[in-house]
């Protein structure tokens, strides 16, 4: 349930590899890692059930939607599996729907051009957005094809709560992941995200916390 990250942008060859070398050891779900990275990655996991998950427009989601696509489709050719996009925050906030639904199906469809079988997560930004906005995010996230909605980046200084992982599963239902980021530094937080309904939780210290779970 663990996509073990890496998205600092000083992180080294070295440290990609070492982010590798754990996911393999404690089979996460997949690294999550900046686009540079993925070709790297890949390579490192490869013969292992560990996926490479991409990040697009990250951290603001504030790039056009061909620049999305793009970004989708240059990944998915170095090996990316799954894709982890922002949410165009301000086209939602502004209430231009469509715009967004579009910017999403854009990069849904740019990720399983070739692959049916390609993720497609949407980050929300949750810290910047009412419940109400919350609510219609996540019904665009879904009409447009989007397998999972995502909390946060990490990166905008708030973290992941339970209400919102709540509110976000209560809105998708069961037939659309939820991932919680943001965050996620120990077994007990992970445990209460999941019980709050996250199918997938985005941390950089998932070596800790299945750690503490085996004591």
């Amino acid at each position: 349930m663990i996509d073990h990250t890496l998205l600092k942008p000083g992180a080294s060859k070295n440290d990609i590899l070492n982010l590798c070398m754990e996911a393999k050891k404690y089979n996460f779900a997949s690294v999550c890692v900046n686009p540079v990275n993925v070709s790297l990655a890949v390579e490192a996991l490869k013969g292992t059930d560990v996926k490479v998950s991409s990040v697009i427009a990250f951290p603001f989601g504030a790039t056009p939607s061909v620049v999305k696509a793009f970004e989708t489709e240059k990944a998915a050719c170095d090996g990316a599996e799954e894709f982890d996009m922002v949410m165009n925050i301000g086209a939602l906030k502004t209430g231009d729907y469509q715009f967004v639904s579009n910017d999403i199906g854009t990069v849904v469809g740019a990720a399983k051009k070739r692959n049916e079988d390609k993720i497609v997560k949407v980050i929300l930004e949750t810290t910047f957005l009412t419940d109400e906005e919350k609510i219609i995010a996540c019904r665009l996230a879904k009409d447009a094809g989007a397998d999972f909605v995502k909390t946060s980046t990490g990166f905008s200084g708030s973290c992941a709560t339970i209400e919102d992982v709540r509110l976000l599963r209560n809105t998708v239902g069961p037939n659309v992941g939820v991932k919680a980021s943001g965050g996620i530094r120990t077994l007990e937080r992970a445990m209460a995200m999941i019980e709050a309904g996250a199918n997938r939780l985005g941390t950089s210290s998932g070596v800790t916390i299945i750690e503490s779970f085996k004591k």
